[in-house]
């Protein structure tokens, strides 16, 4: 069915509950119920889902392992006329989940992408952490190798904004000691299990502390994990500081290039160092 009544179809881009069925939202029922076909990470899983709204639209595997095979044979359908739907295992399509490759081609295709709000994991989890909220920045799953994770984590160490991940129940201690070791044991952190589902549970203070505490309750390595990360502070308050290396730098590389240098050097802003030394250049 082509919903927009075009010569072609549209990719509709359907977000589904992460685990309270509550929460699936009308239009996404609708959506789901009026095209062709719908493109699911697991059909098996989406067909209780499907079953539970009386939802009988066919469906088929669009996964990681045939992304660009699938993409391809999607957007001859929809060039033929039919509209199509892709939901993911749970939450919205493409956030850590596969898809990017069917939107850009359908995009480069001309081809209308309509997104039906859904729940995201890491947006719900922000908002109820306690956390700042102004600056954030989602950067998915950690390295499953320890050694790669903690050079993943050494890449955020100076990052000011709140960190969003996910982690596996299965990897979610092992993570949180490198974590612990990189970032340091006094970073504070909110963390939720089982988001949106009976057994929803928070663990908030210093990362260290939420270490010892999920290592010491067995029930707590279980479900899947959104971990939420205060950014870095701040290194250097101390005009001084800044002063005194912009005064170094300055003669060589001229104030514009020096204010780069030195807020990469001390996590500080660059408009600052730049204020600093113009004032400098003054006295």
């Amino acid at each position: 069915m082509n919903i927009l009544g075009k010569n072609h179809g549209s990719l509709y881009l359907v977000g589904t509950p992460i685990g309270n069925l509550g929460d699936m939202v009308p239009r996404a029922i609708k959506v789901l119920q009026s095209v062709d076909c719908i493109a699911a990470e697991d059909t098996r899983r989406a067909a209780q889902l499907l079953s539970h709204f009386s939802i009988s639209t066919p469906t088929l595997a669009y996964h990681d392992h045939n992304e660009s095979q699938a993409s391809k044979k999607l957007v001859e359908k929809i060039k033929q006329g039919q509209s199509i739907a892709l939901i993911s295992d749970a939450g919205m399509p493409l956030i850590s989940d596969p898809g990017y490759s069917l939107v850009r081609l359908s995009r480069q295709e001309g081809i209308d992408v309509i997104a039906v709000p859904g729940p995201s994991a890491g947006i719900l989890a922000l908002s109820a952490s306690g956390l700042p909220t102004d600056r954030f920045s989602f950067v998915g799953f950690p390295p499953a190798k320890s050694l790669a994770r903690k050079k993943w984590y050494e890449s955020l160490a100076t990052k000011q904004e709140t960190l969003i991940l996910y982690e596996s129940p299965h990897r979610i201690l092992e993570s949180l000691k490198d974590a612990n070791l990189v970032l340091g044991g006094d970073r504070e952190v909110s963390i939720v299990r089982e988001l949106t589902k009976k057994f929803e549970t928070w663990y908030i203070g210093r990362l260290s502390d939420m270490v010892n505490r999920l290592e010491s309750e067995d029930h707590a390595q279980k479900g899947e994990f959104v971990v939420l990360v205060r950014g870095a502070p701040d290194r250097v308050t101390d005009d001084a500081e800044i002063s005194r290396l912009m005064l170094l730098a300055v003669p060589d590389l001229g104030v514009k290039k020096a204010a780069v240098l030195v807020s990469e050097m001390l996590g500080v802003k660059k408009n600052r160092c730049y204020q600093i030394g113009l004032d400098g250049q003054g006295d």
